[in-house]
């Protein structure tokens, strides 16, 4: 009679060994990849294929920052994978997952938690792909590159437009994401300026807040509070994009305040350069998105190629303590007496547009 328990040791080793030899791990699977692409990367007839992880499409500029890599992909010949995440950040770590089996050369990601995107860079380097951060910046040290617009100086261009424009009076502070490292830059930018009239009692911060996405119905129901709160008794809303600034002004809409409190923003929507030119949102900050974009998928192909990089600074993450390559973009302010000179003479917005909401016989001459 045979042994059963001989019988089943046997068993168990055979499917052991077929598991060690059929199933290779995540480290051998990016092991392999690794290997495949650097295979690949031998020919150099081949196309490149970048990959865009995007946040979000919600508000305009990012639909104008992906318009404009995927029209520079097809001038430069490079095919392009664009993921959008719908603001979710475990749909964002499944998009770059997928990515990476594409065997993308170069992974550029607009995270939508600073933090947690640090993984998706550990993913890729792992495979030996460069990694891009691209407008907002990742919590990590292996990026390869920080492409941004100047938001240190997009954080005091806005405060202190607001303290010139109003010297005296209490204030609102209207913070983006706080997983989003931009609205941290901001914000420590933003309260560098104006901690010194604070601390002269000049100024009052009566109420401030980070809010969740950037979201406009968000920011509208904390200013409405803040609003109620202080008796209407404001006199600045600092705002850190034209989102949120619009569900500002709504806010204000219902209180009959519009125009009366000092409103500020980013981006140059279209919508804010329209609120601008009918007096109801104070300034934006102007970043020309097409030179952004197009810087981006330059500096991936030079990466995917083992190019230098050039025109680069080392810009400092506090939040890891640790320095990383960048370029950074200038940005300009804009409000209502130099529409003419900057979004409209360089062709970001048409004029027909950005004075739709205004008389004829109150618009400039072209």
């Amino acid at each position: 009679m045979k042994s059963r328990t001989g019988g089943f040791i046997l068993l168990s080793c055979i499917l052991f060994f077929m598991a060690c030899v059929g199933a290779p791990n995540e480290q051998n699977q990016a092991n392999l990849s690794g290997a495949n692409r650097a295979q690949t990367n031998k020919d150099p007839n081949r196309k490149l294929k970048i990959g865009f992880a995007m946040d979000t499409l919600k508000e305009e500029r990012w639909v104008r920052d992906k318009d404009a890599f995927e029209k520079h992909c097809r001038e430069l010949n490079v095919d392009c994978v664009v993921t959008v995440a719908d603001n979710k950040a475990d749909k964002q770590a499944n998009d770059v997952d997928n990515l990476l089996t594409q065997n993308v050369d170069v992974l550029v990601i607009a995270p939508h938690d600073a933090t947690q995107a640090a993984s998706m860079v550990e993913k890729a380097k792992a495979q030996n792909v460069p990694v891009i951060s691209y407008d907002r910046l990742i919590n990590s040290d292996k990026i390869d590159l920080y492409i941004s617009h100047q938001v240190p100086v997009i954080g005091r261009k806005i405060a202190e437009y607001a303290l010139q424009k109003v010297p005296k009076g209490n204030y609102i502070m209207v913070y983006g994401a706080s997983t989003d490292n931009n609205a941290m830059i901001m914000k420590k930018a933003q309260l560098e300026v104006l901690q010194p009239a604070k601390d002269r009692g000049d100024i009052k911060i009566v109420a401030e807040q980070f809010i969740s996405d950037w979201k406009p119905e968000i920011a509208l129901n904390f200013v409405e509070n803040a609003l109620t709160q202080n008796g209407d008794n404001i006199q600045a809303i600092v705002v850190s994009n034209d989102g949120m600034a619009g569900g500002v002004v709504s806010a204000l809409d219902k209180r009959g305040l519009t125009g009366k409190v000092l409103v500020t923003g980013q981006d140059a929507q279209k919508d804010a350069l329209q609120r601008i030119a009918a007096g109801k949102q104070t300034m934006t900050v102007y970043k020309p998105i097409i030179p952004l974009a197009n810087a981006a998928l330059e500096a991936a192909i030079k990466l995917a190629k083992n190019e230098s990089l050039a025109g680069t600074t080392m810009f400092t993450n506090e939040t890891v303590g640790k320095q990383i390559p960048a370029i950074l973009l200038e940005v300009q302010v804009v409000d209502k007496d130099n529409l003419m000179t900057t979004v409209i003479k360089d062709n970001y917005a048409k004029f027909e547009d950005v004075y739709a909401n205004v008389p004829e016989s109150e618009r400039p001459k072209k």
